[in-house]
């Protein structure tokens, strides 16, 4: 069976409480020591040296967890779409994984609809993005589509927007109507969206800064628009 690797102790948590087979897990004696969960989820554990685990995850960021699962299920892009007053966050050629990572932990815990991310040019799910994430991959739907523009266009409608972020934008997310369905787009750190994405985009907004520095990190700038749309809804009702 194909299979990939989960690393961390909160994504490995995760990856047991989720919805992917847990095939193999290896873990340090000082972690089964100090993680219950690791003694007490049903599973065999494997305790190794830690460079084994090392030398199996490729990294020393594995905190003394490696664990081997089923591969990664990525939803259906128009049927997240296709829901009530969707909330989601498309991500075009962000290819960073800590800040997908960071974006899906965020959209998981304010309850978005799910990611959806370019099948080119930006950071698909690995095990440095579950890590990043603190295992919200295994929980938040995240869907790949092959043009993203193109998806943008056909899942727009009446109770749809999509809503680009953009440094430049003459409105801010405060003045915007951020309520109803809404797909947030932003786009890679230094590049902003691609002029296609850009246009296809019913609005564009920008998030107000004071300081000198003006543009956000991209992770943090979806977690504040992610948080603006939720205020504005819970307002609305």
């Amino acid at each position: 069976m194909t299979r990939e690797q989960v690393y961390g102790r909160r994504a490995v948590r995760e990856a047991l409480r989720g919805r992917r087979e847990v095939l193999e897990l290896w873990a340090t004696e000082r972690a089964v020591a100090a993680e219950p969960w690791l003694r007490d989820n049903g599973r065999r554990v494997s305790v190794k040296p830690e460079r084994e685990l090392t030398d199996a995850a490729q990294t020393r960021d594995h905190q003394g967890v490696v664990a081997w699962v089923e591969p990664y299920r990525y939803a259906d892009a128009y049927e997240l779409a296709a829901v009530d007053r969707p909330l989601l966050v498309c991500l075009d050629q962000v290819s960073d994984p800590h800040n997908l990572g960071a974006v899906v932990r965020t959209g998981e815990a304010a309850g978005t609809t799910g990611v959806v991310l370019p099948a080119h040019g930006g950071a698909r799910v690995t095990p440095a993005v579950a890590r990043a994430s603190a295992g919200a991959v295994e929980h938040l739907p995240i869907a790949v589509v092959t043009n993203l523009a193109r998806y943008l266009a056909e899942i727009k409608r009446g109770d749809l927007w999509a809503v680009g972020a953009a440094e430049d934008a003459p409105r801010s997310m405060w003045k915007t109507d951020l309520s109803g369905g809404v797909a947030l787009v932003l786009g890679a750190e230094g590049k902003g969206l691609r002029p296609l994405v850009r246009r296809t985009c019913d609005e564009l907004v920008s998030i107000p800064t004071e300081g000198t520095v003006r543009s956000l990190n991209v992770s943090v700038a979806a977690a504040v628009l992610i948080y603006e749309a939720k205020r504005q809804r819970t307002r609305s009702g």
